[in-house]
């Protein structure tokens, strides 16, 4: 697993949300987002990777465990906004987004624990 990779895809979940948004502001036809999909930890390849062979290799690692909980946070708080663009909350969504929300924070920490991990790997 390369996990710089892993960091560049979480990060690029906010540009797929912020271009998602724009199409329910603008009234376009959207796909809906599959919500219980993205809230779920273990579905996207990172994740499939941390509960898998990660977990063999490095779960004795103090970083592991701080990745697993962060990671399963981000994608907690990605599934909540999903959720609100599929409703059309566009207002809700935008703020669930917003610098220093929930999603933000969950975001940055789960890009830290995924370098902390890098480094004790």
């Amino acid at each position: 697993m390369d996990l710089d990779t892993a960091i560049q895809k979480h990060a690029q979940w906010k540009y797929k949300f912020t271009s998602h948004l724009h199409s329910v502001q603008t009234g376009e036809a959207v796909e809906p987002l599959d919500a219980g999909t993205i809230a779920k930890d273990n579905c996207c390849e990172f994740g499939k990777w941390l509960h898998g062979e990660a977990k063999s290799k490095y779960g004795v690692k103090p970083a592991y465990a701080r990745c697993v909980a962060a990671h399963a946070e981000f994608h907690v708080e990605a599934g909540k906004i999903a959720l609100a663009l599929n409703s059309k909350k566009a207002a809700e969504a935008e703020k669930m987004m917003a610098q220093h929300s929930p999603f933000s924070q969950a975001s940055k920490k789960v890009g830290v624990a995924i370098i902390e991990l890098k480094n004790q790997a």
